[in-house]
């Protein structure tokens, strides 16, 4: 399933759905014709054991499965032309996001840093978080924004010391991140928060693929571009922790739950580590490319 968030015209909360037809169309599982109810909260359609995403998925196979039930769906208006949705990001205000730092050996390496023996953890606000094609803003005060491509995992289930052999099963999917970061903040702080976490800094999306249309989060190729160039090629076996590690690493300390982000960090091609340093200008657009996930796509602008 290709998970999405989106809106429709007039629509004041975000709906929730799946890609049909090759991407074109969105089945809303939130449509009267669907008979699912609203759950309380919105992060209850991430819950792999929780009767919303059970019967979203139950829908969807039905849907696909028998032409008949397909067109009275679509009869219905529960089956949208995507261009006429707005897509949100897949969790747009995730309950935590847990980032990982220099979890590629040549991302440390690029640094200057060693690589670390144990993973090193941090968050990012959850109003960090914004979707595919919104612009990221750049605060008038930043002088040194940096891009950086991750695979992001999206938890389904609830946990906490999960055993590393159990790990995915709390996955509900993948999707990817730009862990934008402001390296001058970051360096004047001598710690993450302020400059990982400004409004903007967290662009996701477009779509969550869930795990059983990924196989292997640790063989995908993972790509970066920066206005068309290629700043970062490589792939996330080069991850030091892969994602079931990092998940039995931070359940020992901290209760995952249903829509919480873990970000998985970044390869080497950073703008802070070139030679000169290149760093995101007004005008940028920036494209993250994961296989199997798509592409996030984000304009850049400057605050002021």
């Amino acid at each position: 399933m290709k998970f999405v968030t989106f809106r429709r015209a007039g629509d004041r909360r975000g709906r929730f759905g799946a890609l049909v037809e090759g991407g074109r169309r969105i089945l809303d599982f939130s449509h009267p014709a669907g008979d699912i109810p609203a759950p309380a909260r919105d992060l209850d359609w991430f819950d792999l054991a929780g009767p919303y995403f059970q019967s979203a998925s139950a829908l969807l196979a039905s849907a696909l499965a028998d032409d008949e039930t397909f067109s009275e769906l679509d009869r219905r208006g529960a089956i949208v032309d995507e261009r006429q949705a707005d897509l949100l990001a897949p969790v747009p205000r995730p309950g935590k996001i847990v980032a990982v730092g220099l979890n590629y050996r040549d991302h440390a390496e690029e640094t200057g840093r060693p690589v670390p023996n144990r993973p090193v953890l941090f968050s990012k606000y959850p109003s960090c978080v914004v979707p595919s094609g919104h612009p990221i803003e750049i605060p008038a005060d930043c002088e040194r924004p940096d891009y950086e491509a991750e695979l992001a995992v999206v938890i389904g289930r609830r946990g906490r010391a999960i055993r590393t052999e159990d790990a995915l099963d709390h996955v509900l999917g993948y999707t990817m991140m730009n862990d934008v970061t402001a390296r001058d903040f970051q360096a004047a702080d001598g710690q993450f928060q302020r400059g990982k976490s400004c409004d903007t800094f967290a662009p996701m999306g477009p779509y969550i693929a869930t795990t059983e249309t990924v196989r292997d989060p640790q063989r995908l190729a993972i790509r970066l571009r920066l206005n068309g160039r290629v700043m970062q090629d490589a792939n996330t076996s080069g991850m030091v922790f892969g994602v079931r590690e990092l998940i039995a690493f931070i359940s020992r300390y901290a209760t995952l739950e249903p829509g919480d982000v873990i970000a998985t960090g970044t390869p080497a091609g950073v703008g802070v580590a070139r030679t000169p340093p290149v760093f995101l200008a007004d005008g940028d657009h920036v494209e993250v490319e994961i296989e199997s996930l798509g592409v996030l796509r984000n304009p850049v602008v400057r605050a002021d």
